[in-house]
């Protein structure tokens, strides 16, 4: 059994799992802000959809990642297969937690420019330090490959 190539779909399975919980905790919010705002008989903006699907990159993420993981890790020698297992497993984990934080915080950054039409662009600009976490945690596995 080679412990790398099951860190490849282990990658990509956990990434993806992390961006669905981030998307749904998310697009909840999305969806309450434009409740809020056709209540209040405003427009609804458009703009937070944004937030809603932003915890989706964290799948490409692991995606390439796991794909990165498919050669060495099957031209290893057996011995190298924890390595990678463990490598992949805590890679996997920061980019569903990035995805997952970033739902978070897009729940809240939909929140408030739902209700008061203003901060877009600074709670995207937190939503992106989460999504920093991931990218970071993909290079630098990437460079331990």
């Amino acid at each position: 059994m080679n412990l790398g190539l099951i860190a490849s779909g282990l990658v990509l399975g956990i990434s993806a799992i992390g961006s669905a919980i981030g998307i749904v905790i998310a697009s909840q919010a999305v969806i309450g802000a434009w409740k809020k705002c056709y209540i209040a008989d405003r427009p609804a903006p458009m703009t937070i959809l944004a937030f809603g699907g932003a915890p989706l990159t964290q799948t490409f993420y692991g995606y390439i990642l796991g794909l990165l993981f498919m050669k060495p890790a099957a031209e290893a020698n057996p011995e190298m297969g924890g390595y990678y297992l463990f490598l992949g497993l805590f890679a996997a984990l920061a980019i569903a937690a990035s995805a997952i934080t970033q739902g978070i915080v897009g729940a809240r950054g939909a929140d408030a420019t739902g209700e008061t039409g203003q901060g877009f662009v600074n709670y995207m600009m937190l939503a992106g330090v989460c999504e920093t976490v991931a990218i970071f945690a993909m290079v630098l596995s990437m460079i331990s490959l």
